[in-house]
């Protein structure tokens, strides 16, 4: 039964931005209800500007409703006035396309992109009228399966979903379709289903595998208990990549990105130690030149956007960049098309190409240092000297930009107070190097982040560091890094704590996220509704404790909670990585040889050359 657009006329002028619950956009689908077999309704945990931007939703949106038999429609967590007028109006949250309750559909498919959106899930199954627990959920509430980089560490979110699927979803998507197809003609039950769904190499079934844990609360096997279940859960990949959406939906609200966008490779071969996307989105495969001009070509023609960008984990590092850029600020001169790259590394040849795609538009460049000194640079992996940094700046500045973004990490491992003062210096010389071409113009703007240790990545083992510690480091930059065309942002500790311990948790969590959220918590993301008092409680009243999963230091012979989800990385080689940032030992990218990191053998890769 669709929701009538009669009561919604009711509450959504009392509301804030109120299109991005009305559908109907540009490019979206609206396919017969009753002719399509499954009916997939894809999730983002976040509010519409933020979901409407996310790659993987635009692509798996694409694929099903390319398919004859299939649809899929979107929904986004409603903001907090939305939801409360919505629960006052007694309205189940429903999809954007057709306006059915989310309880209509037989496949929910939820985004995971980010730890502090996980009580976002709970909420929005509970605004559907749905049991937010899976053992509760029975025929005929639809399956609800997570995907995304999220789903690399499933165990805090299983208790509440009947499917995981890990890796890329191009394939896996359809295959999880035709399953569900195919029990729904068969009339099989729902624990048929699941068993058939975990025969499928990628799909992560929860409730098939048991978890034990030793005395000092460590994890001692997570065992499939039944025969469909794989001992190892092997991430999906798909190569080559297949072509990219271009029918995109065009918002009637601005987005957080608001612009076409083309994949132009998936997967990076730096070897950064604290990037979690960079291991876990192995081997790297790019698109040719030709393939990514007829991608804008189409996008141009069938939304009208005025900029698309070109991404990647490392757009700069495509051997044909250069090219794509010169070739797609040629074809598009009039009208113009901005060219954006999210990812620049810190060369001349990049500022070299944002001036082929910015021409006079001078807005700024964003860099990622990470770290302040060659020391803990090394650490990490970060490959970049703060010569590169300085003659990158002087190249930019020269070039007639004023502003420059750079993005620092603190609480990495190792680190002390002297590599965070390294920071500020470097900041200081980069303002420097400014002030001789723009003089007080100059304007430098820094942005930190705590290093969170996340799962599938060499630092997997280490731990968070300590608030005080941390909040001894921010006082550091905050006096540091003041006026004078210098400009601070920085995370909150405690979101951090909560973040670290959602990233390396085990099945328990599960109790804590769910007790949070029936305390309150919603958005965790966004500071304005971040509460710590609420997790604080929540940890408290289920006997867990967010430092121990958070600041503990792992060994090696310790059983982590996701290394029954294969992402190909060998356990092995993560720890040998560790080691070496232990030591200041550097590690060469991928395109210069292969590291026999273990994607090779168990998902293909090329190597080097």
């Amino acid at each position: 039964m669709q929701i009538s657009e009669r009561l919604l006329d009711k509450i959504l002028p009392t509301v804030a931005t109120p299109a991005r619950y009305t559908g109907g956009e540009w490019n979206s689908v609206l396919k017969d209800w009753d002719s399509a077999q499954v009916k997939l309704v894809l999730a983002y945990p976040d509010v519409y500007q933020i979901g409407m931007s996310n790659l993987g939703l635009m692509i798996l949106y694409d694929i099903v409703n390319r398919q004859p038999e299939f649809l899929a429609e979107r929904v986004y967590a409603p903001w907090v006035d939305m939801e409360a007028a919505m629960r006052q109006a007694g309205i189940p949250l429903y999809s954007l396309e057709s306006r059915h309750p989310l309880g209509e559909f037989d496949v929910l498919g939820f985004s995971l992109p980010y730890e502090l959106n996980f009580s976002n899930v709970l909420n929005m199954l509970d605004l559907a009228g749905l049991p937010v627990l899976a053992e509760e959920r029975e025929e005929p509430w639809p399956l609800v399966i997570g995907g995304g980089v999220g789903a690399a560490n499933a165990e805090p979110m299983a208790d509440f979903f009947d499917a995981f699927a890990i890796g890329d979803g191009e394939e896996v998507i359809l295959e999880i379709l035709n399953t569900c197809a195919q029990a729904k003609r068969s009339g099989a039950g729902k624990e048929e289903l699941l068993r058939a769904l975990a025969r499928i190499p990628g799909v992560y079934v929860p409730r098939f595998y048991r978890v034990e844990y030793n005395a000092d609360g460590t994890v001692a096997a997570v065992t499939p208990t039944v025969s469909e279940a794989e001992p190892q859960v092997l991430r999906r990949i798909v190569s080559p990549l297949p072509p990219p959406p271009v029918d995109l939906i065009v918002p009637y609200v601005k987005l957080v990105h608001d612009r076409g966008v083309v994949e132009i490779a998936r997967g990076c071969t730096a070897g950064c130690r604290f990037c979690q996307a960079g291991m876990v989105y192995r081997p790297l495969r790019e698109r040719s030149l030709s393939e990514v001009l007829a991608a804008v070509e189409d996008i141009v023609q069938k939304t009208g956007y005025e900029e698309v960008a070109l991404v990647s984990l490392n757009s700069a590092s495509h051997p044909q960049i250069e090219q794509m850029v010169r070739e797609l600020t040629s074809r598009y001169q009039h009208p113009p098309l901005a060219i954006s790259l999210p990812s620049l590394r810190i060369d001349t040849f990049s500022v070299r190409l944002a001036e082929l795609f910015q021409g006079r538009r001078k807005t700024g460049l964003t860099f990622a240092p990470e770290a302040g000194s060659q020391r803990l640079r090394d650490v990490i992996n970060k490959r970049v000297t703060a010569d590169d940094l300085l003659t990158t700046a002087e190249t930019a500045y020269a070039a007639d930009w004023q502003r420059i973004k750079l993005y620092f990490m603190i609480g990495l491992p190792t680190e002390t107070l002297d590599d965070v003062a390294a920071i500020i210096e470097l900041v200081r010389e980069v303002r420097a190097v400014g002030r001789r071409y723009h003089g007080r113009r100059t304007q430098v703007n820094v942005s930190v982040a705590t290093f969170v240790p996340k799962a599938h990545t060499p630092f997997q083992w280490a731990s968070l560091v300590g608030e005080d510690d941390l909040r001894a480091r921010l006082d550091l930059l905050r006096r540091g890094i003041r006026k004078g065309g210098l400009r601070l942002s920085w995370h909150e500790p405690q979101a951090s704590v909560l973040e670290a311990a959602l990233a390396r948790g085990d099945r328990r969590l599960g109790r804590v996220v769910y007790r949070a959220w029936r305390l309150g918590a919603r958005f965790d993301a966004w500071p304005e509704h971040f509460d710590w008092a609420i997790w604080q409680r929540a940890f408290e009243a289920e006997g867990l404790d967010a430092d121990w999963y958070a600041r503990r230091e792992r060994t090696f012979a310790e059983v982590l909670p996701w290394e029954h989800i294969e992402n190909g990385v060998s356990k092995a080689f993560l720890w040998d990585e560790y080691q070496r940032a232990l030591r200041g030992d550097t590690t060469p990218d991928c395109r210069e040889m292969c590291l026999a990191c273990g994607v090779a053998e168990t998902l293909g890769c090329e190597g080097a050359g």
